[in-house]
């Protein structure tokens, strides 16, 4: 039951924004409502024991396709944000049969290696995403004939799609398929065992992963208006390990809870930004080396496997 207190605590804090009606708070939560999904998505790929480090690449791949859809074929925004959630979902179930057959630091690398790839050619492909320079004058978001401009419009918007994806993962993780996926990380002779595909089991997470991802992507590009592939870099990655970690990786509510703390920190650090990094790693090392769990251990929330 503890864990439904603090799902309500921080359905009680996203109205916060609106109380003040400040367009700097606004910002800050709907940064918040991008990076609880992307946190999410690696926490199911953590959930049957692998890291992935593919989940910018993922994000890069959503985005792009969501704004040079609507840019370049005049495709309606709501079906540009879904198809570039389709895209990177497309590619992660092309390459999942190849990478999830290893498992491991190898798998960490993969991943990686992936992702720099990717952002590579985002940057050299010019005449397409703009390289480092940025994709510039991607249109407002619109659905149904009415044009999202207003600020708060957005942290709306994004409220609804962090509700569903931890709404989905939430019901995943306590439902048999999070049984199999926490056997995968476990114990995978167990799932074997009882007749499951391990591979198909996995390949089925890093799909729903890079589906979240590249539909986080596309509500970015639409929301910022711009993108670079800095955005999907090294940086936002390490912002999601620590996400993770400060959270807890044990229950989908951990990511969200490290999202909520770390998203708003370069906005408090801005006076000390080059101490920033330096912050990341004693938090880091704090919770690694004493709160294993993070938040969810902390508080002592319900684990996936418990029932109401």
């Amino acid at each position: 039951m503890k864990s439904r207190y603090v799902i309500l605590a921080v359905a009680v804090l996203a109205v916060v924004p609106w109380i003040l009606d400040n367009r700097y708070f606004f910002h800050i939560a709907t940064m918040a409502t991008i990076m609880i999904p992307l946190a999410i998505s690696m926490n199911l790929m953590l959930k049957i024991g692998q890291l992935s480090l593919a989940q910018g690449a993922f994000m890069g791949l959503g985005g792009y396709g969501a704004a040079l859809l609507t840019m370049r074929l005049g495709v309606p925004p709501m079906v540009s944000l879904l198809t570039g959630g389709l895209i990177a979902a497309v590619v992660a179930a092309v390459f999942g049969p190849i990478f999830l057959r290893i498992k491991g630091t190898y798998f960490v690398l993969l991943t990686f290696s992936f992702g720099e790839i990717v952002n590579l050619i985002m940057q050299d492909w010019i005449s397409l995403t703009g390289g480092n320079s940025g994709l510039y004058g991607i249109p407002k978001f619109s659905i149904f004939g009415f044009r999202l401009t207003a600020i708060s419009h957005y942290y709306a918007m994004g409220l609804i799609f962090t509700a569903i994806s931890f709404g989905v993962l939430w019901a995943i993780e306590r439902s048999d398929i999070g049984a199999i996926f926490q056997s995968l990380n476990e114990n995978e002779m167990v799932t074997r065992s009882l007749g499951g595909n391990a591979i198909a089991w996995r390949i089925a997470a890093f799909v729903l992963s890079a589906l979240i991802a590249g539909i986080a992507g596309g509500f970015y590009a639409f929301y910022l208006g711009l993108l670079t592939p800095d955005a999907f870099g090294m940086r936002t990655l390490v912002d999601l390990i620590v996400m993770n970690t400060i959270g807890g990786p044990a229950s989908v509510i951990g990511p969200m809870l490290g999202a909520i703390l770390i998203v708003p920190l370069p906005e408090l650090l801005r006076e000390a930004r080059q101490y920033q990094l330096l912050i990341y790693g004693i938090s880091l090392g704090v919770f690694l080396m004493f709160f294993r769990q993070g938040l969810v251990g902390l508080l002592r929330l319900d684990k996936p496997g418990d029932r109401p």
